[in-house]
């Protein structure tokens, strides 16, 4: 137990840096951008209506006095870990003066619900064909799905998100192709607002599972083939126990532990194939969220968005790893 604790104990200090430069690492790379955020939020203030040169002047000298863009960058990095650790991000220039960190948690229950349904069908219908093709390497059915794996597989989220949109948004129009609810129903506990939330998650999450189950069907394939050449797999069928004992209790199962190991590894390319595709969807997630921050140069809600997402990435990958030691009793947590 001892040696356990010890072991969650690097992996939360290992956390705890990679949050730390994930955020540090945003913050340059926004604050070195050409993109002046105090002059895009005047642009688009004053792009409807003809303003008072004064007012504009006063205006420009309060976003730059409220931003403090006109600090050093080390000051303004000390301000913004000051505020980081009070929950504090700022206004949004895009939405002022509605705090940046409102339009994020907002906007994260959709991105967490998206990534967490596509991931667990995309984890378990891949693993589980790509175990049965492995144990079954002469099954037609499962060879001609592990055809179809390697043919989606290679293909980018973006184009089989737009394949998803015009086959089912166009040419066969059964599902919605944008947003994230119905505009005629209300948001809330009834079966209307639901029925409709899972209709304008269909398309975007199965443009994600398509895109991912390849990988994992390929790969359990592979590891299923190796372990099913083991001596303990030979004494079992010659045994005669039961096939579905011996696929579930004897083979999958010791070919499921690497696939943990690139489940963690896989959770940051996931993320970013969810901001793809939410864009193509105009889903409301973070994804949508973000590409509209850095089109409007709103450094705050970048920062709210990169902040929440390295966090939640992380600390998904920190889960991931401390289950490991558990779950494969042959690794030692020194």
């Amino acid at each position: 137990m001892h040696g356990y604790l010890w072991f969650v104990g690097k992996r939360a200090l290992q956390l705890l840096a990679v949050i730390f430069f994930g955020v540090s690492a945003t913050f340059l790379v926004t604050h070195l951008s050409p993109i002046n955020p105090v002059e895009s939020a005047l642009g688009r203030m004053t792009a409807r209506s003809v303003s008072n040169p004064e007012a504009i002047v006063a205006m420009r000298a309060a976003l730059t006095e409220l931003y403090g863009v006109d600090e050093p960058i080390w000051s303004q990095y000390i301000n913004f870990w000051t505020r980081l650790v009070q929950g504090d991000f700022g206004p949004s220039l895009l939405a002022f003066p509605t705090p940046a960190m409102t339009l994020v948690m907002r906007a994260l229950p959709w991105t967490v619900t998206l990534l967490t349904l596509a991931t667990l069908i995309t984890f378990a219908v891949g693993n589980i064909m790509g175990g049965l093709a492995g144990y079954n390497q002469n099954n037609r059915f499962l060879k001609a799905f592990g055809l179809v794996a390697i043919g989606i597989q290679p293909i980018p989220y973006y184009v089989v998100a737009f394949i998803m949109l015009i086959l089912f948004g166009f040419i066969w129009p059964i599902l919605p192709i944008s947003g994230g609810f119905a505009m005629n129903v209300t948001p809330g506990w009834n079966w209307p607002y639901i029925s409709s939330v899972i209709q304008h998650a269909t398309l975007p999450a199965l443009s994600l599972v398509l895109v991912g189950f390849g990988g994992w069907f390929l790969g359990m394939r592979a590891l299923v083939s190796n372990v099913v050449t083991e001596d303990y797999v030979t004494y079992a069928e010659l045994a005669g126990v039961k096939r579905t004992t011996i696929v579930g209790a004897y083979v999958m199962r010791n070919a499921l532990l690497p696939q943990l190991t690139a489940l963690a590894m896989a959770l940051g390319t996931v993320f970013s194939g969810t901001v793809i595709t939410e864009q193509v969807f105009n889903y409301p997630g973070l994804g949508s969220l973000l590409i509209d921050a850095v089109n409007a140069g709103d450094y705050s809600l970048v920062l709210a968005v990169a902040t929440v997402s390295v966090t939640a990435v992380a600390v998904s990958i920190f889960i991931v790893d401390l289950l490991y030691p558990i779950l494969d009793p042959r690794v030692r947590a020194e």
